[in-house]
């Protein structure tokens, strides 16, 4: 017999960190993975039932070796949280190529290889779930951030195919949209004051209607009045006016 365990990406900060420490009083045996080994230690044994792994999954490779360490510890994946992510602020073609194909191969390749891993273990089990952190941002090109908006897109169509899929196995999908929230996300894609603080949530109520969504089995799940007419502009707008907004941005 396996452990059953709960697997965190990007554990480290910011929405990872605040799911773990939402998880663990319900329960949930925890595996936190990120890059920072000294921020995922401390936040393992702040909770107790939880270890850490130390890991930067941008790195080739990096998803296989995780799974081969959760299958040495006697575990199988529960309840999986792709968490781990970047964004990217600039014009196109000012990027540098290197970044954005690893911002593409950890935002959308690392999170389809761990879907792949975790989902024929849930299916022989019937039961699991799974939670893709995708964004408002996969509701509209984002011109300024062109490549994190499209990695986000792909996110969410992925989850809402999965969530049909495997729905008849028990097994429940759901991707979280959330709009600017107060983590570090921002400093590191450089949005400067771009975003009023009106607009930008707290972790917390975040995370929380992303465990309720996912718990209810809810495809979508987009926390926030401001965040959920955002990620219908799509039906109130053209998409070309949708463009030119989102472009008209100063990050």
């Amino acid at each position: 017999m396996t452990t059953p365990i709960t697997l965190i990406t990007g554990a480290s900060a910011g929405l990872g960190a605040e799911f773990a420490r939402q998880l663990v009083p319900k329960g949930h045996r925890l595996v936190l993975v990120a890059r920072r080994k000294d921020r995922i230690d401390a936040l393992a044994a702040e909770l107790g039932n939880a270890r850490s792994l130390p890991l930067d999954l941008s790195e080739p490779g990096a998803a296989a070796k995780l799974m081969a360490d959760v299958a040495a510890h006697g575990e199988h994946v529960a309840t999986l949280i792709n968490n781990a992510g970047f964004g990217l602020t600039g014009r196109f073609a000012a990027q540098e190529p290197q970044r954005l194909r690893q911002m593409i191969d950890l935002n959308c390749g690392v999170l389809t290889e761990l879907c792949h891993a975790v989902v024929p273990g849930m299916i022989e089990r019937k039961g699991g779930a799974i939670l893709n952190v995708a964004s408002t941002a996969a509701f509209q090109p984002g011109p300024g951030m062109a490549v994190y908006f499209a990695t986000k897109a792909f996110v969410l169509s992925l989850t809402e195919a999965l969530h049909e899929e495997l729905r008849p196995f028990g097994i429940k999908v759901s991707a979280l949209c959330p709009g600017p929230t107060a983590t570090e996300f921002g400093e590191v894609a450089g949005f400067g004051k771009a975003i009023p603080k009106f607009a930008i949530a707290e972790a917390g109520p975040v995370v929380r209607a992303g465990l309720q969504g996912l718990q209810r089995n809810k495809a979508v799940v987009i926390p926030g009045l401001l965040n959920k007419l955002s990620g219908q502009g799509h039906r109130l707008l053209p998409r070309a006016a949708l463009r030119r907004i989102a472009g008209a941005i100063k990050f």
